[in-house]
């Protein structure tokens, strides 16, 4: 059976997917860490403002992202640390972007390289700011997915761009206490009647539990990719 992970594969301890933790070596391993509400602000923070953009530019190839404009997180939210050219946004998510009950939402470890392109920028990338924004405000998970309903309900969020999707194809994250990295794939955002075949017999491709109407109305398709954003080889599934 396929273990499942979702976005940043935070839901490796109740989501599985195939080949990620064998089951027999999963009863051997100490019990999961719990993060059951917001460690300090700080600890999310990277205090290396150069590492940081490093580790945003890994999520696409240098082709992609030495021309991206790249964020890096800051006290009071997201800001532009290099201003790109071809309309892709490169960034490093932390957990917050998570599913709202996944178990390592409020995990201070994981980072989330992530590049937009310029379709999920306009659209997606705006969720990652009011959901930032939230939780720098000291919001709780449950006052955040209020929130983020309300965003939706008053159109203060962007309707889903067609053709939206990221590069999540870093070496350097880590996506979840088991996972770490995890391995390179491509993400495509659709609306939650989409159907792509996703996680039957045979295909490559994966649905992400990371939004599902959940309350942001967008699927989440992942799609393994053969190589690291540095051309090195990836594992197999």
């Amino acid at each position: 059976m396929r273990k499942k992970v979702n976005f940043f594969s935070y839901l490796a301890a109740t989501c599985t997917l195939a080949g990620l933790v064998a089951s027999a070596a999963a009863s051997t391993q100490p019990p999961a860490a719990s993060y059951p509400r917001m460690a300090p602000l700080s600890q999310y923070l990277m205090s290396d403002r150069a590492q940081e953009i490093a580790l945003a530019k890994s999520a696409a190839p240098a082709a992609i992202s030495d021309q991206a404009t790249v964020l890096v997180l800051e006290p009071h939210g997201y800001v532009t640390a290099i201003k790109g050219k071809n309309g892709f946004v490169c960034a490093v998510e932390r957990g917050w972007m998570s599913p709202f009950d996944a178990p390592q939402f409020w995990n201070p470890k994981l980072r989330g390289p992530i590049c937009f392109n310029p379709e999920a920028a306009k659209s997606i990338l705006p969720m990652t700011y009011k959901r930032t924004a939230w939780v720098i405000a000291g919001q709780s998970r449950e006052e955040i997915k209020t929130h983020i309903k309300a965003a939706l309900a008053t159109k203060q969020l962007p309707p889903l761009e067609p053709g939206a999707m990221s590069y999540m194809m870093s070496k350097q994250g880590f996506l979840d206490d088991q996972a770490g990295h995890w391995i390179p794939h491509l993400m495509f955002y659709t609306a939650t009647n989409v159907d792509w075949g996703a996680d039957q017999t045979g295909s490559p491709i994966m649905l992400n539990p990371q939004f599902r109407g959940a309350p942001e109305p967008v699927n989440v398709f992942m799609i393994p990719a053969g190589k690291w954003s540095d051309g090195t080889a990836a594992p197999s599934m």
